[in-house]
């Protein structure tokens, strides 16, 4: 059953997609664009991966207790076969031999009698051994081995203190695993805030877009307007045609903001790891509403994934502290050979050993630097958890008096933009009732449009403010809640 449903996850997620990005009636919210990243998005699946690493390596580092069983096999051929000089010791062989042959038969004959052969007969049964020994004694050098030889065995080698090396390398790897598990949600926060960014943006520019519309549609009347004028020679024809250059400026500016929308599309389907060509509905405007920000809970930078990270590096900088200090120690290590090929072996190799092995390095000039770069190492790990703790704050706070700040100038443009927009109103009665020219009209409808461009940019960056004040706690997608 388990199967069955990994098996329908890509067709279930395939119909979500289609179901969220293909239906023109409704928009796509922004808490689906954070779904679809989650399972899509490259940068998100790469920190996965990566994770997945770590954690063989960890499985790896656990199982360094285990012995190490190798299969060792060789072929030699030597350039003569090893022999053993035996003419170099022939004459001490000989005579030692000699020597116990007359004390044997000397201790036999004070046996029997009680007393000592004769010098005569000791000197007969010398010159006889030795006789007898120098004619039975090899005049060559035996082999040891042939001249070549194949060798085959199953070696073991099994760890039985390391000084804390296995234990340290075991806990290095775990840093990599917690770092990288880290690493996967840094990346979704950042995938999120960089989503929330593009989101707003695309709200922004339809807002633009709608208010380009409606600019457009008044300077096309407003020309009409004029040629109707023109026609009754009521204005010069110079009003005319000024008439056509603002209107082609405004449909110039309304396409320009529609090309920037793509892009802003591209990138924002980019992030949510789904094709270019993919078609997003994203039809709302970006609507102002104030937001009164609770303050944060105490020392909040602890949970972000930012501080988390730069954490971690303490505890992987005295993990590799640890490390460098079990060089100094002794390694011991069971040993153990088994030849399986016995045939033809050399007399100087065994069927079968074991034993111990000790490896200690003594002397390493660099393990002493070593150690010192690791200390080091911890400092600097600290220094920079103290300066990923002072940049989210900072950042929290700069978010907010942006906010600050960006509110007065919404309430501000809301109010120029309104004023600008009943003088537009005016001014096109009043050339209605010819009390004023299509030059006027165009004028401020102008500048209505830049206030209105000032309004919504005002708007933009007050929002802005607040995605990065919701990343500096560690929670971007939060924003979700202002942005309907």
């Amino acid at each position: 059953m388990y199967v069955k449903l990994n098996f329908l996850k890509p067709f279930i997620l395939c119909c979500f997609l289609f179901y969220c990005l293909n239906m023109k009636a409704q928009t796509t919210s922004l808490e689906e664009c954070f779904s679809i990243a989650k399972q899509n998005n490259i940068t998100i699946k790469q920190a996965r991966s990566a994770l997945l690493t770590g954690e063989y390596n960890l499985q790896a580092e656990k199982k360094g207790y285990f012995p190490k069983v190798d299969l060792l096999s060789s072929y030699s051929y030597l350039s003569n076969p090893l022999t053993i000089n035996l003419q170099t010791v022939k004459d001490g062989i000989v005579e030692g031999s000699s020597q116990q042959s007359v004390n044997t038969a000397n201790e036999i004959y004070h046996e029997i009698t009680g007393g000592n052969l004769s010098q005569a007969a000791q000197d007969r049964i010398y010159d006889a051994s030795k006789k007898v020994i120098s004619g039975i004694y090899p005049d060559y050098n035996p082999s040891l081995s042939k001249q070549s030889y194949f060798i085959a065995g199953v070696g073991v080698r099994q760890p039985i203190f390391l000084g804390n090396k296995i234990n340290s390398s075991i806990d290095l790897a775990q840093s990599v695993v917690n770092s990288a598990d880290i690493g996967v949600e840094l990346a979704g926060k950042e995938v999120d805030f960089l989503i929330a960014i593009q989101y707003i943006r695309i709200l922004y520019l339809n807002s633009l877009i709608k208010k380009q519309e409606q600019i457009v549609n008044a300077l096309d009347k407003n020309k009409n307007y004029a040629e109707e004028l023109v026609k009754n020679k009521i204005l010069p024809p110079y009003q005319k045609n000024w008439t056509n250059v603002v209107l082609i400026q405004a449909q110039s500016q309304y396409n320009n903001i529609k090309l920037e929308k793509q892009n802003a599309h591209l990138e924002l389907n980019k992030l949510m790891g789904v094709d270019l060509n993919t078609e997003i509905v994203i039809s709302d405007t970006l609507r102002y509403n104030a937001v009164n920000l609770e303050k944060p809970v105490k020392d909040y930078w602890l949970t972000n994934p930012v501080y988390r990270i730069a954490n971690n590096k303490i505890t992987y900088a005295e993990t590799a502290e640890k490390i460098s200090k079990s060089m100094a120690l002794p390694n011991i290590f069971a040993i153990g050979n088994y030849n399986l090929y016995q045939k033809d072996l050399p007399v100087s190799i065994p069927d079968w050993f074991v034993g111990l092995e000790l490896q200690w390095t003594l002397y390493n000039g660099q393990t002493s630097k070593k150690t010192l770069a690791a200390k080091q190492l911890i400092e600097e790990a600290k220094l920079g958890e103290e300066n990923s703790s002072l940049m989210l704050q900072v950042q929290s706070r700069v978010a907010k008096n942006k906010m600050s700040s960006l509110q007065n100038d919404v309430d501000a443009m809301d109010a120029a933009r309104k004023e600008a927009a009943t003088t537009s109103s005016l001014i096109t009665k009043r050339m209605n009732n010819q009390l004023s020219s299509p030059k006027d009209v165009n004028d401020a409808l102008l500048v209505e449009t830049e206030i209105e461009k000032g309004y919504y940019t005002a708007v933009l960056g007050y929002y802005l403010a607040l995605a990065e004040y919701f990343n500096s706690l560690g929670n971007p997608s939060q924003i979700t809640q202002f942005i309907k």
